[in-house]
């Protein structure tokens, strides 16, 4: 039966940590993320010679009696970011495992609750199919989120995702605001590759959150078995089909999902993508405290 996560004591545990974005990105006043850009915090930053045309106000005049000339007081920039969330809603990340879906939904439901705990804007988008569904729109604020929370431990995971499609489908990606999150095992046909370098092209900070089962890390099955793709709606699909399981087979499945793992590594690294690879029956704190500060993505 599927566990839940969302519950106060799980959201009480984020209220000391914060999402961790790059300095450099835009967005919108009024949030907490410091920004390399000068604005009107009452923080100061740094002084500079006053220049013709600059407000008057803002001149030090404590620094004219000692210099006899001319500063102007710069303080920091604060924004209030973008971040999207995209949830994989495909069959393998819950159909045959309910815990592997409440385990990928509890961890975007964190990621999201740090984002307007900091006052950040945050979207929540199923990848179903080809596209990807918003049903709660944009949300800010602790009320909408977890008015947003109530519905979704009702997810449904059934038949595949496009991730590629999905993302590039969304009609608000935004540009250079913020971060986007991907949660999903990235067992896909599609080409999630192209969806990533979309966002970077976006000038998203991107995030990869691979979550696998630990029937799919290290699988026990022996004999003879009835492979059937969670994903297929066909009974007759030729990626079902029968097979005896060898030591040598799950020697070969081990190597090929390693070669996944670090090809997906390679690729992020490249990239500078955020990118981390967890089973859901790991701690979720262990994932939040540890996982994600390990990468840079909270402090």
């Amino acid at each position: 039966m599927k566990g839940s996560y969302l519950n106060d004591k799980f959201f009480s545990r984020l209220e000391t940590m914060s999402l961790n974005l790059k300095s450099s990105l835009s967005g919108y006043f009024g949030g907490k993320h410091l920004v390399s850009t000068y604005g009107q915090t009452v923080e100061f930053a740094d002084f500079r010679e006053y220049q013709l045309g600059d407000d008057i106000r803002r001149i030090d005049w404590n620094l004219f009696s000692r210099f006899e000339k001319y500063f102007l007081k710069l303080f920091t920039d604060e924004r209030q970011m973008q971040v999207q969330i995209f949830l994989d809603c495909s069959a393998s990340m819950g159909k045959e495992d309910p815990q592997k879906g409440a385990y990928s939904i509890a961890t975007a439901a964190a990621l999201g609750y740090l984002a307007v705990h900091n006052m950040d804007k945050v979207t929540f988008n199923y990848m179903k199919g080809e596209k990807s569904e918003n049903p709660y729109g944009t949300i800010i604020g602790k009320n909408a989120f977890f008015r947003a929370i109530g519905d979704m431990e009702k997810t449904e995971f059934a038949e595949e995702a496009d991730i590629e499609a999905c993302v590039k489908s969304c009609p608000d990606t935004g540009r250079n605001n913020g971060l986007t999150v991907i949660v999903s095992d990235f067992f896909t046909e599609s080409n999630w590759k192209k969806a990533v370098d979309y966002l970077c092209y976006q000038n998203r900070q991107i995030l990869l959150v691979q979550v696998l089962s630990p029937q799919e890390i290290d699988p026990s099955y022996d004999g003879r078995v009835n492979m059937i793709d969670s994903e297929s709606v066909d009974i007759s699909d030729t990626k079902n089909m029968k097979l005896k399981i060898t030591r040598s087979m799950q020697k070969a499945y081990e190597e090929a999902l390693k070669d996944f793992r670090e090809d997906m590594q390679t690729f992020c690294s490249k990239r500078g993508v955020d990118y981390i690879s967890i089973s859901s029956d790991m701690p979720i704190e262990k994932v939040l405290f540890g996982e994600l500060l390990k990468v840079g993505i909270m402090a």
